[in-house]
């Protein structure tokens, strides 16, 4: 399965969103790589609606065939479908993994779950896109728990998202309910994805 591998420091200026979530990318250089990143004509709706899909695959590292698999899986949900995909991929383990803090990026938690490093309920979990159900508990594997970059992950953190329970004693984070959509990626428009899709 191919993953992207450049930079996603250039990704987050080409698209005019930061994909890491910390807005570091666009601070120095808020305009797209390139000779003419400055100089850019106006792009068309679809241009806008591809866009918009870019920035949520990138931002969750998934691949183009992931992401349509998940987004046909949200068409089948009761409820809005542009909310119930954010949804199913903030369900991701590896996503988890860079919400409770255990990693600073979500390509860094990937690389803690492909290494076996994350345990689910007590087992372990070595497929990034395995989805987490609310209740299910996400820990570190007793002989990794001494990893640095586990532990200057912890360190920095400094605030949690609502829908995870942390237990600080047992370095451990429980998904205690699906997101609500004010507390996920407020500056994208999923509508736009769903145009996308269903043309």
């Amino acid at each position: 399965m191919s993953r992207f591998t450049g930079s996603n420091w250039k990704v987050s200026r080409r698209l005019g969103y930061s994909i890491s979530e910390t807005g570091k990318e666009l601070n120095k250089r808020p305009f797209p790589p390139g000779q003419h990143g400055q100089r850019r004509s106006k792009i068309s709706e679809y241009g806008v609606q591809l866009q918009e899909k870019q920035r949520v695959r990138f931002t969750y590292g998934v691949n183009e065939k992931q992401f349509r698999k998940t987004f046909n899986e949200a068409k089948k949900m009761e409820g809005k479908q542009g909310a119930n995909f954010l949804f199913l991929l903030e369900s991701r383990i590896d996503n988890l993994v860079f919400r409770s803090g255990f990693a600073r990026t979500r390509q860094q938690a990937r690389q803690l779950v492909n290494h076996g490093h994350i345990l689910l309920n007590g087992k372990k979990a070595t497929i990034p896109s395995i989805r987490v159900k609310p209740g299910q508990v996400i820990s570190i594997k007793e002989g990794s728990k001494d990893l640095v970059v586990i532990k200057e992950a912890l360190e920095a953190v400094v605030a949690r998202v609502e829908f995870i329970s942390f237990d600080e004693n047992a370095n451990a984070a429980t998904y205690v309910r699906l997101p609500e959509r004010s507390e996920i990626l407020p500056e994208i428009k999923e509508n736009l994805i769903v145009e996308l899709y269903n043309k």
